[in-house]
């Protein structure tokens, strides 16, 4: 699957995020190595640490289906429904801490600013992860 349409699937995501506190609604889409694609958006709560990412509502959602090898996800957000890349939104250290559990230095994470894509690998955004070996 190309990085475009992943982000296209992320943006239709985002239309679901529930951001009522923030206003601020990010979308979601994470590629399985067999595929499949499964989306998140936020879900805000009134207690913001009950909130829920899009990443981690996409990955949570691949788990219980039984998915555990992704290859990418594509995240997009923005305050205004109409607008999804004014700026890169990458994934909080809370998701990044989760996409350990699952993923690879070479996981891939794409995001979309004024239209241009930009692929990071997971092992540039979250060098040093906290893991069993400590």
């Amino acid at each position: 699957m190309n990085y475009r349409k992943l982000i296209d699937i992320a943006v239709k995501a985002r239309e679901n995020a529930y951001a009522k506190y923030s206003g601020f609604m990010v979308g979601a889409a994470l590629l399985c190595e067999d595929g499949k694609v499964f989306t998140g958006c936020n879900i805000e709560n009134l207690s913001y640490s009950l909130t829920n990412c899009a990443e981690r509502t996409a990955i949570f959602k691949a788990v219980s289906k039984g998915n555990r090898k992704f290859k990418a996800i594509a995240v997009v957000g923005a305050p205004d429904v109409k607008k999804y890349d004014e700026d890169f939104c990458f994934p909080c250290g809370a998701c990044l801490q989760v996409m350990s559990e699952f993923c690879d230095d070479d996981f891939e994470v794409i995001l979309c600013k004024e239209g241009k894509i930009k692929v990071f690998k997971f092992c540039e955004l979250m060098p040093n992860v906290f893991s069993s070996e400590f």
